[in-house]
């Protein structure tokens, strides 16, 4: 019977991305991904070559996901808000992601996985916020980079941050996601617009 190595691979980074999400790169263990994936932990070695090498490919593939996701087109780039907003429902439909974003920033700040190909992908982002600016939908006063930077700040905060939300905000956290979302949303369109 022939090996489904695509199959395979595919598995173990599933397997890997929960593995990942709840113990970091430096807790996760190959023993428990291959668990995870029904598949022999060798496995792990002969397509990915280390556990710091399968981190980064989980990464990689989260991160192909959420652009695919949750574009923000130039058109779409004068309302941040809704950009935050879509952003937020994204990462409560996948809650791992930003875990693994969290612990990259924890544990691997000088070895960042694709920074090269992140950081075209973001300046893709300030582009469009160049735009908006220009056209006046946006503020001008906040430099674009500062300003994508506090939309992703602000989001990525709900998920890695409850309990912050829960002590400022527990009127908006007791009425759950849906007023959340819209705290959200509106506390970026104020800034900026």
């Amino acid at each position: 019977m022939a090996w489904d190595t695509a199959r395979t691979k595919q598995l173990l980074l599933d397997a890997a991305v929960e593995e990942f999400a709840e113990h970091g790169p430096e807790g996760a263990r190959v023993a428990r991904v291959a668990d995870r994936a029904g598949v022999n932990k060798e496995r792990i070695y002969q397509y990915f070559g280390s556990k710091q090498k399968l981190f980064v490919a989980v990464l990689e593939s989260e991160l192909r996901k959420i652009a695919a996701a949750v574009p923000l087109t130039r058109e779409q780039a004068g309302d941040l808000g809704d950009y935050a907003g879509r952003v937020f429902d994204y990462h409560r439909e996948h809650p791992h992601f930003v875990r693994l974003l969290a612990w990259e920033g924890l544990q691997c700040q000088d070895r960042v996985a694709a920074e090269c190909e992140r950081t075209d992908h973001y300046d893709e982002k300030i582009a469009a916020v160049v735009e908006a600016q220009r056209a006046g939908a946006l503020t001008g006063d906040v430099a674009p980079g500062q300003l994508m930077h506090a939309v992703i700040a602000l989001t990525a905060s709900w998920f890695t941050l409850p309990q912050l939300a829960r002590m400022l905000m527990p009127a908006v956290v007791e009425e759950g996601p849906a007023s959340q979302r819209q705290a959200l949303v509106s506390l970026v369109r104020r800034l900026t617009g």
